[in-house]
């Protein structure tokens, strides 16, 4: 679909990744070694990067339950996708944020 994507085999990678390159969007998975995705993104929000606060970040995660879902709004991501992964879920989520994102 021409999307460029990276990709970050842990939290603290993917922290990285985003304080030296600009982003679109985030997919963020919750369960990772080193960093989890709930601390990768609170401090990609806590960080003072041009686009901390506005980058989307949809967390991907096989924990469904409503407190997993508070948890990730809570860290500061802006959706929440359960695996196994609906294709046309996914595309919505993209959809809505990438959009929401090009008004900011």
């Amino acid at each position: 679909r021409g999307a460029e994507v990276d990709s970050a085999g842990n939290g603290e990678e993917g922290l990285n990744a985003f304080l030296h390159k600009d982003y679109s969007l985030i997919l963020m998975d919750v369960r990772m070694p080193i960093m989890d995705g709930l601390e990768a993104t609170r401090r990609i929000r806590a960080s003072s990067k041009h686009d901390a606060a506005t980058v989307p970040i949809i967390a991907m995660t096989a924990n469904a339950m409503q407190e997993d879902k508070d948890a990730c709004q809570n860290a500061g991501m802006n959706a929440h996708i359960a695996k196994p992964i609906d294709v046309n879920e996914l595309r919505f989520a993209l959809f809505t944020h990438l959009q929401a994102a090009r008004k900011i």
